[in-house]
């Protein structure tokens, strides 16, 4: 349990987390292979912000405000100092103070944000998650052709196909859209308006 009187490490990349987002990530830089070999240690999360300003690499990049909770799930030594991760997306939350180490890791209190409410998704739900199901489909037929080392499953089990919080996050992850697009995806706190702005920019891309 994260209260907002602990610090948090973060990990800002050129991507978003979603809840229950399936996020593998190959790390290297000292502060990150740390801090990874720490939250292992502890058992606890890491924070996955958006790049609102700077790079992955090198100095502390600026965040944007609100992120997600990353929970590691698998890790594997790829080189000397190398860290293959498997992560999967938590809570989101709203950074309240955030302060830069030496060594360049931005660590924050936060608040984490409460989850999105139950929602029935009406039309918009029905037809989102009938192409999402043709996505998966067509995934596990790729993956029946691969071995198991190469395929990563970029949906968490159980799927949840009836619920619009879990099929407007999925298509939030996948669609080519801006990272400022994604990003504000994420921030909205109603799963129904999350869902109507996905279809309506599956509609702009030809999907549905």
């Amino acid at each position: 349990m994260i209260s907002d009187q602990d610090w948090v490490p973060l990990f800002p990349l050129n991507t978003v987390l979603f809840p229950r987002g399936v996020l593998p990530l190959r790390v290297f830089e000292t502060r990150y292979v740390d801090m990874v070999r720490e939250c292992m240690k502890s058992g606890a999360p890491f924070g996955v912000v958006a790049i609102r300003a700077g790079n992955e690499v090198g100095d502390a990049a600026e965040p944007y405000d609100v992120g997600t909770l990353a929970h590691i799930v698998a890790c594997d030594v790829e080189d000397l100092g190398v860290l293959l991760l498997q992560s999967q997306g938590g809570e989101r939350f709203r950074i309240i103070e955030k302060r830069t180490r030496r060594n360049q890791l931005v660590e924050a209190r936060i608040a984490t944000l409460p989850a999105d409410d139950p929602s029935h998704g009406g039309e918009s739900l029905s037809v989102c998650a009938k192409v999402l199901q043709v996505v998966i489909d067509e995934l596990r037929r790729r993956a029946s052709e691969m071995s198991d080392a190469d395929f990563i499953n970029p949906f968490t089990e159980p799927h949840a196909l009836d619920s619009a919080s879990w099929v407007a996050n999925r298509w939030s992850e996948m669609l080519p859209i801006t990272l400022e697009d994604k990003q504000a995806l994420l921030e909205l706190t109603d799963a129904d308006a999350r869902l109507q702005r996905v279809e309506r920019y599956l509609q702009e891309n030809g999907v549905l």
